[in-house]
This record gives C-alpha cells, structure tokens and sequence, in this order.
C-alpha cells in the first residue's frame, strides 16, 4: 500500500531520467510556519498556516490536533481567501443616512467606543435591561454571557437558539451530556451507527474520519450506518442504509422502535437500575400538588421499594433489589409507580407499534421491526469486553468495561422542529433501553462532560442600575421557581428565554429578538448590541419583515422603535447596513481567541481539550478584535472584574490578558493547560507563560483520561476523582440519568393549578401540560396545521459541506464551487406538478413567496423538497457585484418562513419554535409550488436595492500567491 503523503511533509526529489528538463523541488514554499484554531466552522480544526514574507502561504491540518488530525476541508484550506476578501471592514462607521441604506461615514476609534461608552452608561445607570446583547457562531460565549452578568442585563444569549438548543437541552437535562459537542461515537469500537437529520457541515471533518473508520471496516469486524433524513445528501450518501423519513416524524419512529424492544424484552435492565431512575418512584395521586413528582425522604433523596427487606430505601444506596414493574403503595397511603412501570405502560400502548406508525412516517413497518431487532442483535448479542479493572461509585471493583456497541448522534435535522426537544430526548430514552451510554462501542461524552443531568446555575434576573446579575443570564431551571417572570407571569427578558412560553430556553430566542423588540413586547429597549449575527439576512426568519422591523419609525415621534443599534462584524454583511454604529472586528487569523473548557471545547472521549487562536498575521486595517472592545467597554463602563479599586483596567492587553489571568473561581481559569509553574492541569494558578506553551505545543493541550477512568462516567469512581481533581466537576458523587424529567413535570403542575408560580393565561398553561411531559412524546410539528390551507410539502434547508452559513459563500475559492441554489424536488412530485429540470417555480407558504430554479432528483421524500442554506445575497452585500449570481439565483427560504405561529383565539401569536426551550422551528415550513412563466424565468425573487459598495471592487480574476513565486520580483 502506498504511504500517504501530507502537503507540508518533506519530500525527497526522485532522480531526473535521461533527456528530461531538470526541475528544482527545493524551492521553499514558505519561510515561517504557526499554528492556530480554524475558525471556517465550528469544528475548531488545528491548522498550520505556512506563510512567506510575512503573508499566508498555504494553509494545512495539524496532524497533530487531536479534533482532525490532520484532515481539513474545503472550507479550512479556502481561509486564505476569507483572509483575503474585499468584503473586510476597515474602519468604524457611523451612520449618516436612513437604516438599511448603508450610508456611513469612517471615524476613529476613540470617537467609536465613546458613543457606545456614554449610551451604554446611561442605560447601565437607568434600566440594564434595555441593553440587548446577542452574539451569533462566536465561540467566546463564556467571556460575552460574563460581560453580560457585570453589565447587568439578563437580555443576553448567543446564536444556539436558532441552531440546536433543542438538541442540547435534552441531552443535558437527561444524560449530563449531549451529542456533537459534548459526546460522541466510539467510531473505532461501535458495530451500529444510528444518524439522525446531521448537516454536512455540523462536526465536519471528525465525523468524515469517523465515517471513515467504519466504512473501511474489515469484513470481520464490519459496522452498519443507517441514516435517518429526509434526504440522501452527503454523509447519508454513504449510508449502508438510508431511510428517507418524512420531516418532523423522527420521535415517532424512535418511539416505535422503543415499542419493539419493551415488547420483545430486549432492555439493558441492569443498566437501568444501576445508572438510570428507572427504579424510583413516582407519586402517582392525581388532583394533588405531588402528582407525579418522584417519592423523597426528608432529606430530599429519591426513594425505591427494596425487594429484599420490602422496605421504602434511599434509591442511590448500593446493594438493594428494586421492585422494577407494578403499583407500589407509599407508607401513608398513596399510590406510586417507578419510573420503568410508567415508561413501559406508555410505550407498549398500539399507538406506538409500527403498523400504526409506519404511514405516519413514511418507512414500512416491516423495516421499523428489521431495525429494532438489529439494534437488540448488536447491543445484546455482540457485547464488547475491554478487560481494564475499575471501581463504580460505590467503590466496588469490575474486572473489565462491557459495551453495547451501537451508537447515535443527532443534529439540527431532528432539532429545528417545533417537537425537537421530545425528539431528542426520545433518543436519549433509547440508547438508556440499550445500555449504551459511555461504553466501548457505544456513545460517548467529551469531558467536561458529564454532569448531573439538568444541573447547572439557574438564570439571573436583573438586580437594579448599576448593579451586575447575582449570576449568569443564562441557566439551567428546576422548576416554575427559577423562571424569569414577573408577579403576574409576564417574561422579564426582550426574547421571553426562561418563561411559561419557553421555559427551558437554554440559549434564549434571538430569532425572537429584533421582533419583540421592534413591537415593545415584553417591553422597549434601547441598545441592541449584536456580534456575529446576520440578522438582517439568512439567521431571521421572515427576513423583508426583519429589515422592516430594524428601519422603522414610530410615526408618533419619527424615532427609530429600535433606538439605537450597534454590530460588530468583519466582513460587510448584509446587517452592516442597518446599524448605527460599526466596530470592526479582526480575521481569526489576526486575533487571539480561547476555545476554553467553560465553553466549547475541543476534548474527545479520551481526553479533555481546549485550545488557542494566535494572531498569525497583523491587520492591515483599522480593525480590533472584537473581545478586546468588549473589555475595553467594560474598563470603560467601570464595570466589576474589569476594573480594579483604582478604576484602571485589569487586562489592559484585551483578550490575551484575559485568557492569562482570569478566574472563574479560584485555581480554574480560562485554559486547563500548563497552569502554575507550567506542570498543573485543570487546577492551577494563572500561569503569565501558559499561551507561550500552548504555542509551542500546536496552540492546543489535552489531559489524557486514565484507561480505568474511560467509560462508564457518570458510576465511574476512578473518572469522579479525576475529574474533581482537575476541575472539571465539583465532587466525585454519581450522577444518575434521567430517563422521566423531574423538572418537566414541576411545570406541569404549575399548569394544573398547583403551586406559587402559574402561568398567566390558560393558552400557556394548556401549551404547558400537553407538552413539557416527564417522558418522551411525540406529536405533530406545528407547521402541520398547514397541511389542510393548501401547503402539502415540506421544505428544508441544508448547509453544503464546503459551506458555514454566510461565511463561506463569501469566499472566492468557495464560490466557485457552488454560487447559486436550486430548489431540489423528487421526480414524482415534479411529474404531478409538471416540472422539469431547469424549470422555475414560486414557493409559496402561508406567510410569502420566493422564486427559485428546479433541480430534480430522487434521493429525498417524496413530499419534501429542499435547497442548500445561506447561498443567496442581498445584492451589493459582501462586497460582491450587484449581478453576481447568488444575488440573481441564489435564494433563501428564510423569505418564507415566519417568525410568527397563525394567531390564536385573542389574537396572540406564538414564536415559530419549540414550547420547550424556544429552538426555532426553521424545519416545520409547510409549501406549495406553483410553476413559473418562461417570462418569469431567470431571477430570484422577492429582490431587494442594492447595498452601495464599501472598499475596494472584487477583480473579476483572482490570482492569489503570483507575488509569492520564485522570481516574481525580479
């Protein structure tokens, strides 16, 4: 077999044959090479960036890095083109003209961070709540949610609202992890891989490595992909099978296939009862105000029935046989069930077996068994032992780690519905069946995960002027006690995160931000301060609705509803155009940055991880990162742990000071690495070499886990320790997976009448009781409704995988590979509608109308239809001609989409999204086509003016690096 080669290796020259022209292969292609964090996804790939005379080269993967290892993608090898983009800001701008006109006049720093000094001042002195700070994909979250909490908003949150909330708050409230970020597949062990609805670009290259390991699978150790989605693009191109499920039906099927292992008896009982709350009671009174809540002793601790002694026991303590199946009556009376008892009871019920489910969902019944049997086949059948001694929590020792080899990951396909939380948990319920949860072969977490399931801080209301929060804006609720609603029930944040509309909006409701702020519902603002969002294009929905929203004026008074609006970003988007004031930020290639374990780390299974951005080249603009204004605010605004007793500024070198010297609580800083005298890991004083030494270790660090400490985390004595030690968890105590949601069901009774805290109308209260339930359920995504108005299809959105949102579609390398969209739909259905490729069409929905060229194809739903996510441009925007084609042919469905539910009874309208946590139901677009005029044919519409030009005009040709050849200057 061939040795693989990698682009930076070097290479001996092979000997010239006779009569052939002699070539110099020693030309060096660069005379410096560092490394840094990519920042072209979110996947936090490590990336060396060769560069020569001081200007960037070419850029590789680190194999090194323990994320890609080397691989990088399209998008990573094009960042010298982001680099290089016309679309760069240059200076601050301040607005001259009307919003939206992109009418500015360049101005110096000083006069930039004095108008946003005095405004925020004043509202900091007055109301902080009427600050508004909402930052996009930054991965800076634990430095902006704490700048937040000093200023004194609770009107803080970033971009995971609009993305995959869904997705991490089941995964946190019920296993203390949660796929992509913080947890994973053990590619290297699993014999079943179960993908739900995953963006091609989501976990971007180590989910292509993975793929690769199972697809390149020996015959005797063979591993089966089955992916789940709508459409056969990408990663379920590969898939050994592809099940084309109808959208928003995913927690049916999960729940059916759940059906079939309780009925065949295919559960991983010891694992329920050793890990899991499946033997505690729950109190099963109904009409009382303990409903449903799971039996305690005084103490607070959950009570099981040991079988053994036929006595009420603390449910954690070692040695008890649970009763398990069957009514329980309590010493004063009252009946209960365990949690087991509840859950099979729901789900033996025929409306989860698959003859019922099948044509709900698209996929035969006879497969929905096939799959149920592999998945008990695999897990129960073709068990994995890897023999390394371990003690569990209560401190008895296991020989060796038994897997259930079956594995799961889902993404923002299952997320972005309006029944997405449910869903995911339906997931989660399901691998706790099997007993695959952090075993070899099965899924597992990425420290610092895990932690006890639903735990965290609970949200901070805002305290008074001039007074910071008692602790973060966002958190992780318990109950109706620790959402953020006033006396009478009303919300108390712009986005209504964290009340009886959403009450477990993890990462708040920015879709929902620039809307109520516009209509002064909860309340006005006067700032909105956004990093990052393109919330005037592709991250709205309703998107001519949005920019209306962030130009118009109370006629009453002339004012902008939306007084004041401040954007940071690098690049000229399309929002830029509608800001007050602009502070430019850097490139990741020219800043620091800190992909910290507080954060959004890069650990695996094996190791916890975090690493750094390092400024690889200097700017050639007035430009500043955007972390280190935002410290220099905060110096500015006198606001606490940025200023010292004398009012001067405690990292007065911006992010770079911050990384080196902040504390989140005594020993645990921003970086695990090379703490205290450069030794300590996880724990440590601030160390004033430690980004010196990550520099020289690849601008990375991991702490390796233990071999005995590996699996089985949450029971996991020898991991508890480890994990304690370093920081990474508070105590060494297990942490028991949550199969029936405590929390859940506190709402519940609150919207039954019990309790201090009620909702405020019977709508919320009714919304509520049908959806916040303990266990999983499924029903119809709300966008259904609008099957019977005359929208038969579903219409979805995907991100290519050489494409990040916006980002990349600036990007003249990138653009080459695709720089317009069609809209993809089944030949059958094109067949009824009497369209061909090449065809155009209006996509209709109840809120609007955008057209777009057809594409036919036939791997995808027959009743779906779908295009590629972010690729059309407003014209002008980025930079980029009015005429280029994504402009003229690339489109977004965003136009289509509202951020609005249809009114209710009185007129209130809901937000497009979960009733849960507030995720934006992008997926539950309900559509007709209509077929275009041959006139209509050509370009895209609804089609907005232009934006005027910023900088210099984009050359029609690139040729980058001609500078850079040998000889160039000669």
């Amino acid at each position: 077999m061939t040795k693989p080669r990698f682009l930076a290796e070097k290479i001996d020259a092979p000997a010239p044959r006779a009569g052939e022209q002699v070539i110099d292969y020693s030309i060096p292609a660069d005379d410096e090479v560092k490394t840094t964090t990519c920042y072209m996804c979110a996947c936090r790939c490590g990336i060396k960036v060769h560069l020569k005379d001081g200007q960037i080269r070419y850029i590789e993967g680190n194999r090194d890095h323990p994320v890609n290892k080397g691989v990088l993608c399209a998008k990573g090898s094009a960042g010298i083109m982001t680099q290089q983009s016309p679309a760069k800001l240059t200076k601050p701008l301040k607005r001259v003209g009307e919003r939206g006109a992109g009418e500015f006049v360049e101005i110096e720093w000083e006069e930039a961070l004095a108008i946003a000094t005095d405004r925020l001042a004043k509202i900091r002195a007055t109301d902080p709540k009427r600050l508004a700070f909402f930052t996009g994909r930054d991965q800076s979250q634990a430095l902006t949610g704490w700048w937040a909490s000093k200023f004194g908003t609770p009107n803080f949150a970033a971009h995971g609202g609009f993305c995959s909330v869904n997705m991490a708050a089941a995964g946190l409230y019920s296993l203390g992890g949660a796929f992509w970020e913080f947890g994973e597949p053990d590619w290297e062990r699993t014999k079943y891989f179960l993908m739900f609805g995953v963006a091609e670009d989501h976990d971007s290259n180590p989910i292509k490595i993975g793929l690769g390991q199972l697809k390149s699978r020996p015959s005797d150790n063979p591993a089966k992909f089955v992916s789940v989605n709508p459409i056969r693009t990408g990663y379920s191109a590969i898939a050994d099978e592809w099940l084309g499920i109808k959208p928003g039906t995913d927690g049916l099927f999960v729940l059916s296939l759940i059906h079939e292992l309780l009925r065949n008896d295919k559960i991983d009982l010891d694992f329920l009862v050793r890990y899991t709350n499946a033997p505690w009671l729950v109190i099963n009174a109904p009409d009382t105000e303990e409903h449903g809540l799971i039996y305690r002793n005084q103490e607070g601790d959950p009570l099981c029935l040991d079988r053994n002694t036929g006595t009420f026991v603390d449910a954690m303590q070692p040695g008890i046989r649970p009763h398990l199946v069957g009514p329980v009556s309590l010493p004063d009376g009252r009946p209960a069930r365990t949690v087991l008892d509840l859950l099979v009871s729901r789900y033996l019920d025929d409306a989860y077996a698959p003859d019922r489910v099948a044509p709900q969902i698209g996929i035969p019944a006879e497969t929905i068994r096939r799959i149920a049997a592999e998945l008990a086949d695999v897990a129960f059948e073709q068990t994995i032992e890897i023999k390394t001694p371990w003690t569990d929590w209560a401190g008895r020792r296991h020989e060796s780690f038994i897997g259930r080899p079956v594995s799961m990951h889902a993404m923002r396909g299952v997320s972005a519905h309006s029944n997405g939380f449910q869903t995911c948990r339906a997931i989660h319920v399901l691998q706790m069946l099997l007993g695959s949860i952090d075993c070899p072969g099965g899924w597992r977490y990425k420290p610092p995960f895990p932690k006890v399931p639903g735990s965290g801080p609970t949200p901070s209301p805002m305290v008074g002027p001039n007074q910071p929060l008692t602790g973060m804006p966002l958190g992780f609720p318990q109950g109706p006690k620790d959402l953020l609603v006033d006396t009478l029930g009303q919300p108390l944040r712009i986005d209504k995160a964290y009340s009886w509309e959403a009450p477990l909006a993890l990462h708040g409701l920015m879709h929902m931000v620039i809307h109520n702020a516009w209509k002064g519902d909860p309340y006005t603002i006067d700032t909105l301060f956004l990093y990052m969002a393109n919330m005037a294009w592709n991250s709205s929905m309703n998107t001519a609705g949005t920019m209306d929203m962030l130009k118009d004026k109370n006629p009453a008074t002339g004012e902008y509803r939306i007084p004041f609006i401040i954007y940071s970003d690098a690049y000229y988007s399309e929002t830029v155009a509608f800001a007050d004031l602009v502070l430019p930020d850097t490139t990741y290639l020219e800043r620091w940055d800190c992909i910290s374990l507080l954060d959004r780390p890069i650990s695996h299974a094996d190791a916890a991880g975090d690493a750094i951005r390092q400024p690889i080249i200097k700017p050639d603009r007035d430009v500043r990162a955007f972390q280190d204004v935002l410290l220099d605010l905060g110096t500015r605004l006198k606001l606490p742990g940025m200023v010292s007793e004398d009012g001067s500024a405690l990292y007065p070198g911006g992010l770079r000071d911050y990384i080196l010297k902040h504390e989140r609580k005594p020993g645990i800083g921003m970086l695990s690495g090379f703490r205290g005298d450069g030794t300590e890991e996880g724990r440590g004083k601030p160390n004033p070499d430690q980004l010196d030494r990550y520099i020289a270790n690849g601008c990375f660090h991991k702490m390796v886990i233990p071999e005995n400490a590996r699996f089985n985390r949450f029971g996991n004595l020898d991991y508890l320790k480890w994990a304690t030690a370093r920081g990474l968890i508070d105590n060494p105590d297990p942490m028991v997976l949550q199969l029936y949601s405590e929390p859940m069901r506190r709402f519940q009774l609150a919207a039954e009448g019990f309790g201090d805290r009620q909702p405020a109308n019977e709508h919320d209260a009714a919304r509520i009781r049908a959806f916040a339930d303990p266990l999983p359920i499924w029903y119809p995504p709300f966008g259904e409704a609008e099957t019977d108005d005359g929208f038969p299809l579903h219409a979805l959105t995907q991100r290519p995988m050489h494409m990040y949102h916006s980002w990349g579609t600036q990007n003249v390398w990138l653009r080459q590979l695709q720089a317009r969209n069609p809209l993809f739909v089944h030949h059958t259905t094109a067949a009824e509608l009497d369209l061909t490729d090449g065809d155009w069409v209006w996509i209709e929905s109840a809120h609007g109308k955008v057209k777009a060229e057809v594409k036919l194809m036939d791997g995808v739903h027959p009743g779906t239809v779908w295009t590629w996510n972010a690729i059309g441009k407003r014209k002008g925007a980025w930079n980029l001609v009015p005429q280029a084609p994504e402009a003229k042919s690339g489109f977004l469905l965003n136009h289509v989409i509202s951020e609005l539910l249809p009114p209710r009874e009185d007129g209130y309208r809901y937000t497009n999204s979960d009733p849960i946590t507030g995720q934006a139901a992008w997926f539950d677009l309900k559509i007709k086509l209509r077929k275009c005029s041959v006139e209509e044919f050509g370009m895209t519409e609804p089609s907005f003016a232009a934006q005027p030009q910023r900088g210099p005009t984009p050359e029609r040709t690139v040729r980058y690096g001609a500078p850079l050849k040998k000889g160039a200057a000669e």
